[in-house]
């Protein structure tokens, strides 16, 4: 497609032998993205490395034969991307908004995933998955203060945050701190994915979850 960006090389390496489903997804995101409000006219020249492959670097973070949750799952962005990464991951896809569900449940068929469930709800009405998750995963959602109290709910206790952060992580985690005395996070870091690897890292807060 005219306008997008040209498939990375890291692309085959970080996906495997799920490679030609992210091609098809990006495809697709491509395709159809702007005109239904899933991506900004400006995304295209930088599609693999902004937003499919800074969200496939974290797939080795994630608990094998877990299910994990994406809220706010959006384009799905991390969570059809990490659901192609890792097909030994059952993912739950949860996101409010009808016309994103839509999108995320075409793709989950178009791409023949099954290790994918899309839930239409906000995740404080994700009811049947507080605290059973084993990690919950959120990219671009809100500010770390108030995205605490969103996903740390739905973790079971001993379970694990990892979610997608910009340059200002750790003033997030700064101000969040209250956030994380109140939800009873540990291990509370910052980490920086894709180096040498990504021509732009991703960066990570990862914290776990006392019940």
């Amino acid at each position: 497609m005219e306008g997008l960006e040209p498939e990375p090389a890291a692309a085959a390496a970080l996906f495997g032998d799920g490679v030609d489903r992210a091609r098809a997804f990006a495809a697709a995101l491509a395709e159809h993205g702007e005109e239904r409000g899933l991506i900004g006219p400006q995304e295209l020249p930088r599609l693999w490395t902004r937003h499919i492959l800074n969200s496939a670097i974290a797939a080795p973070l994630f608990p094998a034969d877990g299910t994990v949750g994406d809220v706010g799952s959006g384009a799905g962005l991390p969570g059809l991307v990490l659901a192609i990464a890792r097909p030994d991951v059952r993912w739950v896809l949860i996101e409010p908004m009808e016309r994103r569900v839509a999108w995320l449940e075409e793709q989950v068929a178009a791409l023949g995933l099954t290790n994918v469930e899309v839930l239409r709800a906000r995740a404080k009405d994700a009811g049947r998955y507080e605290g059973v998750l084993d990690a919950v995963t959120a990219r671009a959602v809100s500010a770390l203060r108030k995205l605490i109290p969103w996903v740390a709910p739905l973790a079971r206790d001993g379970g694990e945050l990892i979610l997608l952060k910009g340059m200002g992580a750790p003033g997030e985690i700064e101000a969040a701190q209250k956030a994380i005395r109140k939800y009873k996070l540990s291990e509370v870091r910052v980490e920086v994915l894709g180096e040498g690897v990504l021509t732009e890292e991703t960066r990570v807060v990862r914290a776990v979850v006392r019940g």
